[in-house]
């Protein structure tokens, strides 16, 4: 059985619970896509929505405000910020006075044509966070009655953004899944092949910072003295964590998609687990007498070969933040 076939038998076999995120962010125009397809947004209302996005984020990145985050965000992104929001609204709880406010310009947008639901969009935008390089966002709508939030992030630098598909009017052509995709790895099987890779080394990806590496760092750390620590990988799957893909010129596809990482770190009897940063410990439950273990939402953007051409699974960027923690 190759890797696979071996994946989508574990794909059959298994059921991950997920949660619908309900919270949405305003002031966009109602289209109703279930059969016809259509752009998922207007490029006029696509430009409003990362105005409103990049205005509330300032707003509540300066007063710590989770709530108001989960307005515009959502999926790994939303997890990711909103779990940070959480750890220094409790440090800081009116606020940082000293933020500098995130400008995003010289947008340009990819809107597929879709029928059904989620839809998505990716703004390509210039930010001041990064000398050089240009942001993704990733924008999704999970359904008539719910506005845009943003999913997923990525920081790409110019030459590593992809030349994508973009028909004469103007419109980028999503992919979809399973065997329709046409791809070595279909966007809604890359988390299950990514833990499945982490944890065998086995898969569709290739040699590199967040595959190969990562494996020897975690064999380097798994057993020291007087710390044992525990890997488990977890995929992230809709409709919290929807994957998304945009086809490239090339036949394969640029796809946005997420992970679940956790780290259990378990001392030697006698010794305390030293946990120490105070924006650790304002996200921990529990109390850490022998063990702590850590939950991590990544958020992936990865370069996917058509599966005609053959190939591996290249990341170019990859995000994590810290969700959880619990002390035991």
């Amino acid at each position: 059985m190759n890797a696979r076939q071996a994946r989508r038998t574990r794909l059959l076999a298994s059921a991950t619970a997920t949660a619908v995120l309900s919270v949405t962010l305003s002031g966009c125009v109602t289209v109703h896509g279930e059969d016809a397809v259509i752009p998922a947004v207007s490029k006029a209302d696509a430009r409003k929505i990362l105005k409103e996005f990049n205005t509330t984020s300032n707003k509540a990145n300066s007063s710590h405000d989770p709530g108001l985050n989960s307005t515009i965000e959502t999926g790994a992104l939303g997890a990711i910020d909103q779990a940070g929001l959480k750890s220094r609204k409790k440090l800081a709880p009116k606020g940082n006075p000293d933020y500098e406010p995130l400008r995003l310009s010289d947008a340009r947008f990819l809107i597929p044509k879709q029928a059904g639901w989620p839809k998505f969009f990716v703004a390509d935008a210039r930010s001041n966070r990064t000398s050089d390089g240009r942001w993704l966002l990733v924008f999704q709508r999970d359904d008539a009655d719910s506005d845009w939030r943003a999913s997923y992030l990525a920081v790409l630098q110019n030459p590593e953004i992809p030349r994508f598909v973009v028909g004469r009017d103007g419109y980028a052509k999503a992919v979809r899944d399973g065997a329709a995709s046409r791809l070595v790895v279909p966007p809604d099987e890359l988390s299950d092949a990514y833990v499945s890779y982490l944890g065998e080394g086995t898969g569709e990806f290739a040699p590199g910072e967040h595959t190969s590496k990562r494996r020897e760092q975690r064999k380097g750390s798994a057993n020291r003295p007087g710390k044992r620590t525990e890997f488990a990988d977890v995929p992230a799957k809709a409709p919290q964590y929807a994957p998304f893909g945009l086809r490239t010129r090339d036949g394969g596809a640029l796809v946005f998609f997420a992970s679940q990482h956790h780290t259990k770190e378990t001392y030697a009897a006698g010794y305390k687990p030293p946990v120490k940063d105070p924006l650790v410990k304002a996200l921990m439950t529990g109390t850490p007498r022998q063990s702590v273990t850590y939950v991590r939402v990544s958020e992936q953007a990865v370069k996917v070969p058509a599966e005609k051409d053959g190939g591996e699974v290249e990341f170019l960027n990859r995000i994590d933040g810290l969700t959880s923690v619990k002390g035991e």
